[in-house]
């Protein structure tokens, strides 16, 4: 049986969770919690349980009425004719698959996920438009595509680094001897500096990193990204995610020149944002932020991978990443 709910504090975190672990960061139980705050879209679940109330399946679903990422707009990434303004599953993080409970038989996942579809399919039609899955993982992509009547659209290429082993030396030794030789130099000249490396909640940074951030943003023509808008996200992230939100930021004396904001969730940690002072001459700030030192935390915190997303896929291949395809599925506008 299925069901749409408004709110995910309707369903208990630990059921929630069952299903979201495997899945990752951007459709946990926290996370959708704070994108509950977001203005520009509204919020609902859609929910498929056996008769015994057990969950599973699942998708959050958003209604969008701005959409202030042009990743996320249809117009930007879709043809021209497609134009839902329902998004199924993740809205954020560029990393999106539909929610199953471990365990199920193939059979019985495909009819959990045709269910799912027709509840978000009449969730959309209610609101007189239609659905799409936006960044689905390619697994994820494979398992909806016979679903729907048009193809998969790939949008981008993702990258995850496995990290073996119990430390960053076995991370390096597992590379070629090139690259081995080229990120010892990195990380040598990068400690050289002697800049003040510190970890901290992003509850206690957020202005520094909002203030970076915002250059990042612009510098690649985002130019509504601001200092402000970029504050008030990074709070309302902070508030969310509490001390999830981690943060390893650069410092020459007292002026941060740099940071990375992670999460460790599953066996993943996940990078969320990178930017940092392109003036600023200490070398390799930026392969050390967004790949070295969040290995280092990585390894601490015991996970196995680090997600490191899309663009600049040549340099996270370089450095060990495994890529993979993200791909859109869209419901097409009713006759």
């Amino acid at each position: 049986m299925t069901s749409i709910i408004e709110s995910i504090h309707e369903v208990p975190a630990a059921e929630w969770e069952h299903l979201a672990r495997p899945a990752g960061l951007y459709l946990s139980h926290r996370w959708l919690a704070g994108e509950e705050e977001d203005p520009t879209a509204t919020c609902a679940y859609a929910l498929v349980r056996d008769l015994d109330g057990t969950l599973l399946a699942a998708a959050p679903l958003y209604l969008v009425r701005e959409e202030p990422n042009d990743s996320y707009q249809p117009e930007t990434v879709l043809p021209p004719h497609l134009r839902p303004r329902v998004i199924a599953g993740a809205r954020r993080g560029y990393h999106n698959t539909p929610l199953t409970a471990p365990g199920l038989g193939p059979g019985r996942r495909d009819a959990c996920l045709a269910l799912l579809r027709d509840a978000v399919r009449g969730f959309a039609d209610h609101h007189g438009t239609t659905h799409w899955w936006p960044y689905l993982t390619t697994p994820a992509a494979s398992r909806l595509d016979p679903l729907y009547p048009h193809p998969v659209h790939h949008l981008e290429d993702d990258a995850l680094i496995p990290l073996p082993g119990a430390g960053i030396d076995d991370y390096i030794a597992s590379l070629p001897s090139q690259r081995r030789v080229g990120i010892r130099r990195e990380r040598r000249e990068f400690a050289a500096a002697a800049l003040d490396v510190r970890r901290q909640a992003l509850a206690d940074c957020f202005e520094e990193a909002a203030v970076l951030l915002a250059g990042h943003q612009q510098d690649h023509g985002h130019d509504r990204d601001g200092v402000d808008a970029m504050t008030g996200l990074l709070e309302r992230q902070a508030t969310a995610m509490g001390s999830e939100a981690r943060v390893v930021a650069a410092y020459d004396e007292d002026r941060m020149i740099g940071f990375c904001l992670s999460y460790h969730y599953g066996p993943t940690t996940w990078i969320r944002a990178v930017a940092h002072d392109r003036r600023h001459p200490a070398p390799h700030l930026y392969f050390n932020l967004m790949y070295y030192l969040p290995i280092e935390d990585a390894y601490a915190h015991g996970t196995t991978a680090l997600h490191a997303g899309m663009t600049t896929v040549e340099a996270k291949r370089r450095r060990g990443a495994e890529i993979s395809g993200l791909f859109a599925l869209v419901d097409p506008q009713p006759s």
